[in-house]
């Protein structure tokens, strides 16, 4: 059967683990939850996931772990997105399976995914694919155990959204931050303060995060040649952007064309 999660109720389903491959993914960009924890791999395009106020890039061949419960939507705006995702009951106090996590999907787990396939939409019980799901499952936590934190916190603090929509729309250019203290009505100390406890990050890093998750959109499109991409979201110099690439991801931008 060909279905869509506004279909198929993936809380109705009792098995303990479920398998959902589409091409093309459509999904509903509405916020919603699932008692199973989620496993979302993207094959091909890019993705964007919002979890519990928190927008995260899952770049080609990269996985989020999403917990049971956790409110989350998803979307993109790659012309074409191959999703390969995957419920599961979660029986385990080990912190990983309670919390979101990105990461990079080594060759195993990506020909483990994939072979996974074969079990799309079955909604009966079967004992092979529930064996091979629980080894999968058990070994998540491995498998992620290199974990990039690439997500942007969505500030709640009504004082910073005029700030943040300039850094947003800005991320590219040579910005001074103290510049930003106007826009929030705010010493730059204070505007600092409340940022970093409101997101995490220091403003500099934001952009620096922004810029990188761009980039990433840009690399997975396979239009522009790396050079061309580092002066795309603002630095000036392939080294620059190299370095800060690979101070986010722990790989530079040419590993990630490689393992495309």
């Amino acid at each position: 059967m060909n279905c869509t999660e506004t279909i198929l109720d993936v809380n109705q389903v009792t098995k303990p683990y479920f398998v959902w491959f589409e091409d093309n993914w459509v999904h509903d960009d509405v916020l919603h939850q699932h008692d199973k924890a989620q496993l979302v791999y993207v094959e091909s395009g890019f993705q964007y996931l919002t979890v519990e106020g928190k927008i995260y890039l899952l770049p080609q061949n990269h996985a989020a772990w999403i917990p049971p419960g956790a409110v989350h939507k998803t979307n993109s705006h790659s012309e074409k997105i191959k999703l390969m995702i995957m419920f599961f009951e979660v029986d385990k106090e080990d912190p990983f399976y309670h919390q979101v996590n990105v990461f990079s999907v080594s060759p195993v787990l990506r020909e483990m995914i994939k072979y996974a396939e074969k079990w799309s939409q079955n909604i009966d019980k079967n004992t092979d694919e529930d064996i091979f799901l629980k080894a999968l499952y058990n070994e998540i936590p491995n498998f992620a155990a290199d974990s990039i934190q690439l997500h942007i916190s969505l500030p709640e603090d009504k004082r910073l959204t005029k700030a943040v929509k300039f850094l947003n729309s800005n991320y590219m250019k040579d910005l001074k931050m103290e510049e930003l203290s106007d826009l929030s009505s705010l010493s730059f100390r204070s505007l600092e303060r409340i940022f970093k406890k409101e997101t995490g990050l220091t403003l500099s890093k934001y952009q620096q995060i922004l810029r990188i998750i761009k980039s990433l959109e840009l690399l997975s499109a396979n239009e522009w040649t790396i050079s061309e991409i580092a002066y795309q979201v603002g630095y000036k110099s392939l080294q620059a952007y190299t370095n800060s690439f690979q101070s986010v991801m722990q790989y530079r931008p040419s590993d990630f064309l490689k393992n495309r």
